[in-house]
């Protein structure tokens, strides 16, 4: 059977079980290619090396190895060739090849690149460079994912691009390459699509988030244990417009009770790391600041933290320290939708019902931005938010478009005698 009908084992393992690249002399990359491929060993080498650069940030080492993993499994088995010698015929090619990778190489969820048996790393041959994903309303309603339903999104490709520039530039840096192949593509755009259309904010309205909210206080009520947590999550999100890695423990950073802290005004602030490991200090109102006291009494502790205050802010419930994985977060929020989906379904909101199926975690800091800019200081939301620029927050601002829409309703098309 051809290599590219046969399904590819997975190259690189998470940070934690990589090793230091930089500490280790031999590299061998047989095991993945099948065969010989010469300069095969110097591109695990410098893959790794680079990928490991990004090691105070899971989510770029994530991101920027599989953009590259695709590369290099594309190269050695397709066209059996080191990627030392693409060029950007080689690049386009490529791109080509994800748009419509073969069935073999498509999975339809998200699997462990390596299992742990008997303390020993082993390749999950489950694992797929390319995953098929379904809508969250398409899995409620029964449907499962289909290989042959596989596409690439405008974003995937953007981020395909963005990962194999970086890298071929340090391939540049390490004198391996002399020209980046990526950035030679001059027409990208039949690759990535331009509009001119603004961004649409994903985010619930009003109603449904009132529903949420509420759902989580009698949930909270009714199960402390359970979902006193639950509810202060939920208000983290939607007031401080927290990203889901800012609450939860990682390399980057140990978020405590002690990041809240008290000026010489007496006004709170939430101090965070996020995005880019960029610090800043969020505004805490005093409906956040009621929802802490709530969730620390629950716990046992005084009603405000103290300076430095170690405990975390986000407990588990099982065992000791904070909680790690973003996927718990993601796990406790849609269980708070799907029971406010239930509750608006038996009120006879079906349409709104229905609409909040499709929301994710995510969406609750859009709608906590496009809350505050209504009424706040653009720049006051911006700082808050962590956004790089102005043009990011003004996403957020809807009356730009109401009024368009409103100054072009009343076009006429043909004049009423």
């Amino acid at each position: 059977m051809a290599l590219k009908q046969q399904s590819p084992l997975p190259i690189i393992d998470n940070l934690n079980y990589i090793g230091n690249p930089f500490k280790q002399k031999v590299f061998d990359a047989k095991v993945f290619t099948g065969n010989t491929i010469p300069g095969a060993d110097t591109d695990f080498e410098y893959a790794l090396k680079f990928l490991f650069s990004y090691n105070g940030s899971t989510a770029t080492f994530n991101s920027y190895r599989r953009e590259i993993e695709r590369l290099l499994q594309w190269a050695w088995r397709i066209e059996h060739i080191s990627i030392l010698k693409l060029r950007r015929e080689h690049i386009e090619d490529f791109i080509r090849f994800c748009y419509k990778p073969p069935i073999s190489w498509i999975g339809t969820k998200n699997t462990p690149r390596f299992k742990t048996i008997q303390n020993q790393r082993i390749a999950n041959d489950q694992w797929r460079p390319f995953v098929v994903k379904i809508s969250k309303i398409e899995h409620s309603h029964g449907k499962v994912p289909d290989q042959k339903n596989f596409f690439l999104s405008q974003s995937s490709i953007k981020a395909t691009f963005t990962a194999l520039s970086s890298f071929f530039e340090y391939l540049i840096q390490e004198s391996l390459s002399e020209s980046n192949p990526v950035a030679l593509i001059k027409q990208k755009s039949k690759f990535i699509q331009k509009d001119q259309l603004k961004p649409i904010v994903r985010r619930i309205s009003t109603l449904q988030w009132d529903y949420v909210i509420e759902t989580a206080e009698l949930m909270a009520k009714e199960n402390p244990p359970e979902h006193e947590r639950t509810l202060f999550i939920m208000n983290c999100l939607f007031a401080m417009y927290l990203r889901i890695s800012e609450l939860v423990e990682d390399e980057r950073s140990t978020p405590i009770m002690g990041d809240f802290r008290k000026d010489r005004d007496n006004n709170w602030w939430f101090d965070v790391t996020g995005k880019g490991n960029k610090n800043r200090s969020i505004t805490v109102c005093d409906d956040m600041l009621n929802a802490l006291k709530r969730y620390r009494r629950y716990l046992g502790y005084t009603a405000l933290p103290a300076l430095n205050e170690q405990h975390p802010l986000i407990i588990k419930s099982k065992g000791q320290g904070g909680i790690t994985s973003t996927r718990h977060i993601r796990r406790i929020v849609q269980h708070t939708f799907d029971t406010a989906y239930e509750r608006m379904k038996a009120d006879g909101l079906q349409d709104d019902a229905d609409d909040l199926q499709v929301a994710t975690v995510h969406w609750l800091r859009h709608t906590g931005i496009s809350e505050d800019v209504k009424f706040r200081p653009r720049e006051h939301v911006r700082d808050d938010a962590g956004h790089a620029s102005m043009a990011t927050t003004d996403r957020y601002i809807e009356s730009d478009l109401r009024e368009r829409h409103n100054s072009g309703k009343q076009k006429r098309i043909k004049d009423i005698l």
